[in-house]
């Protein structure tokens, strides 16, 4: 009856794996794998076939869980806002927080700008682009 039970793991597990686009469950099935073999072949004792089932599951995704990362990693392609941050730019319109206001000017295009500290940055100020959050250039004055 065991047999079953681990055998389902598998499955269910396995689609869960067919309907994400990421690796997620994959370990688990492959540990339930390995339990299920122990319990056709090797033991009928449950606690055996469970510390079989997360003793797999554990190597498999401590051997591959880097590699996913890294296979996965690759795929990003850094975006023109990326490419900005580090850069200095040209504050067009006085930068304050308080008020929802400032502009900066950077390569021919203007953005949306935030003080990363919250303090009031005047117009025809260099400052440094931080960060992007959606829209808005997070920055500092420049000489920071």
């Amino acid at each position: 009856m065991v047999t079953y039970i681990w055998l389902g793991i598998i499955i269910i597990m396995a689609v869960i794996e067919i309907i994400t686009t990421q690796l997620v469950t994959i370990w688990f099935a492959v540990g339930g794998l390995a339990a299920f073999l122990v319990s056709l072949f090797l033991s009928d004792s449950i606690p055996i076939q469970i510390a079989v089932f997360v003793a797999v599951s554990a190597v498999a995704l401590g051997a591959t869980r880097p590699l996913v990362k890294k296979y996965n990693s690759r795929d990003t392609v850094p975006t023109n806002a990326d490419m900005i941050i580090g850069q200095t730019a040209v504050v067009t319109e006085t930068i304050d927080n308080e008020h929802g206001k400032g502009f900066i000017k950077i390569n021919g295009s203007v953005w949306t700008a935030r003080s990363e500290s919250n303090a009031v940055i005047e117009k025809d100020s260099l400052v440094t682009i931080k960060e992007i959050q959606g829209v808005k250039a997070i920055v500092a004055l420049a000489d920071e």
